[in-house]
């Protein structure tokens, strides 16, 4: 799989932020990581960008102040640019309401439990192998 330019990651657990920051770069991953602490931060600094510079993947929490990733999915799901980007809804609990309910916007492309581990990037690679990013 190619390196992947742009993640952008919505979450405002810094710790959470930090481990996943360290287990995408150390698996090479991607070439350059940003991070959001709330949906609308997120939606208001990609949404106007040029696809040059919009991420290629989203890391996407549920449960944020201000706006939470329910919110960003109604949003989101909206722009024209939706389809320039694969994103992936992480959440600490497998709620399997949680899980249907992410899995009924078109713009999820998987749900993932956290923390981010080796072997959930490998998977995400693999699932990820022979898209064009």
């Amino acid at each position: 799989m190619k390196i992947i330019r742009q993640v952008c990651i919505i979450d405002d657990d810094p710790i959470f932020v930090f481990g996943a920051k360290r287990m995408l770069t150390k698996n090479n991953f991607c070439s350059n990581i940003e991070v959001f602490t709330n949906g609308k931060d997120a939606l208001e600094n990609i949404l106007p960008r040029n696809d040059e510079s919009f991420p290629d993947i989203i890391f996407l929490d549920l449960n944020m102040p201000v706006m939470d990733g329910w919110e960003f999915l109604d949003e989101f799901s909206k722009s024209s640019k939706k389809c320039k980007v694969l994103l992936f809804v992480l959440s600490s609990s497998i709620d399997s309401v949680e899980v249907q309910t992410a899995k009924t916007y078109d713009v999820v492309f998987d749900f993932i439990e956290k923390p981010l581990s080796k072997d959930k990037i490998n998977l995400l690679k693999n699932k990820l192998e022979g898209r064009d990013l």
